[in-house]
């Protein structure tokens, strides 16, 4: 076979479509594989449908909202891989019987960009039929009068402020102390407090034992069992790698036993048939590095500059995150808990957006700001903030910190009257 192709992908998401794009810019001949629709995991059943959930006002407006935006999405992606240097097909590749596939491995770089899929918690009764994950509560119908769910990570919670809001009775679960793990624990005490204002019922330190004709047992803290009835039991306890049908043994590939793909620091796999070093690499869910679909496109651009030999200055350890609930929550940089336990010597400083003449404005006071710096207001560490618009001021503040501005530089650059992001350089 005279082999045509400089790059091959598997999985036409976030990450696998931008890889595809921006290496059929600097010249390169991509085929890109894809089993189900383009756009992946992040268009079709996670970010954007959940996002035209969060920004209606009914469940009946929601299903209508999300059955255009998609739609619309995907055809931009189909005509993102319509370009003349990429090759899109529309089946799922396997390293043991995808001729394509097969040919190109040692002769051009191969990308896995395959994403994730529900991670089910092993409990008896979790293949009840009103059982869901975040894509078969999306498919639902009708709106369930009582929704359990299972796990406060990003998907729970951003559910929940939803299905609160659409008129359902919302109880979360969650095995941990605190919700979202990730965010300061301040901040995630003070959001998890105003979605009890909003009527949410939270089972915290809580450990799910068993689901039973509509019925969700649990024992809570004090070794007790407590249980819930619902309509509809959404599981959102985190995601696992695809890994499923790659046959990735046969490339030499073993998983880690979490299973995600071993990568190093520019993404390429780690353990490889000796032949094959070097020239397979995995980005996005699948390597489980950062479980963000912006975090797979940048991944993905990394890894087609390493190809081409290119050097280019995106910062991977400086990863910004949103949780779109209301009102919304974002982070980038460790969380104070975080730089405690790291020992390292930092300042903390708050603000609150009851103090915001913008925020005032809207009606939208309920908010803080934690930005940790290096001490005497040095170098920005991080950033967590809940409150309206709180992905955006957490957006500012990545620029600053992936430029390593201080905190005095951020005071001093000039922010329009009246905005919210005022409320960051209100820290003391």
């Amino acid at each position: 076979m005279n082999f045509i192709y400089d790059l091959i992908i598997i999985g036409a998401g976030p990450g696998g479509y931008r890889a595809a794009e921006y290496a059929a810019k600097q010249g390169l001949k991509v085929v890109i594989f894809e089993g189900a629709e383009v756009g992946g995991t992040c268009l079709n059943v996670g970010c954007i449908p959940t996002k035209t959930y969060v920004h209606s006002s009914s469940f009946d407006e929601a299903r209508e909202r999300m059955a255009t935006v998609v739609p619309q999405l995907r055809a931009g992606v189909e005509g993102i891989l319509s370009n003349p240097n990429i090759t899109l097909i529309r089946e799922k590749a396997s390293f043991a019987t995808t001729p394509l596939l097969k040919e190109g491995l040692g002769k051009v770089p191969v990308i896995i960009a395959t994403g994730s899929v529900s991670k089910l918690i092993p409990v008896p009764g979790i293949d009840s039929p009103n059982v869901v994950d975040s894509t078969g509560l999306l498919n639902l119908d009708t709106l369930p009068k009582r929704l359990c769910i299972i796990g406060a990570g990003v998907i729970g919670m951003e559910f929940a402020s939803v299905f609160n809001r659409f008129g359902a009775e919302v109880t979360v679960i969650e095995f941990l102390k605190e919700c979202l793990p990730a965010l300061d624990s301040d901040i995630a005490k003070r959001l998890r407090k105003q979605m009890e204002k909003e009527g949410i019922t939270f089972n915290m330190q809580c450990g799910v034992k068993q689901i039973a004709d509509g019925e969700v047992f649990f024992e809570n803290k004090k070794g007790q069992t407590e249980s819930v009835k619902a309509d509809v039991i959404l599981v959102a306890t985190g995601r696992k790698p695809r890994t499923e049908g790659l046959n990735l043994e046969t490339a030499g590939i073993t998983l880690a036993p979490n299973g995600t793909i071993p990568v190093d620091e520019d993404f390429k796999v780690s353990t490889l048939r000796g032949d094959l070093e070097g020239s397979i690499y995995a980005i996005g869910d699948v390597n489980g590095k950062q479980m963000l679909a912006h975090a797979a496109e940048m991944q993905g651009i990394h890894v087609v500059n390493r190809i081409l030999g290119k050097q280019d200055d995106i910062h991977f350890e400086v990863m910004p995150a949103a949780i779109f609930t209301n009102p919304e929550a974002a982070c980038v940089g460790p969380s104070e808990d975080q730089l405690k336990e790291a020992g390292v010597s930092f300042e903390c400083h708050k603000s609150f957006y009851r103090a915001n003449g913008k925020a005032l404005a809207m009606n939208e006071t309920e908010g803080m700001v934690k930005l940790c710096t290096e001490p005497d207001e040095g170098r920005i560490l991080s950033a967590h903030i809940f409150g309206a618009h709180a992905a955006d001021l957490v957006q500012e503040v990545t620029a600053y910190i992936t430029l390593g501005a201080t905190l005095r530089q951020l005071r001093e650059t000039v922010h329009i009257h009246p905005t919210l992001s005022e409320v960051l350089i209100g820290v003391n």
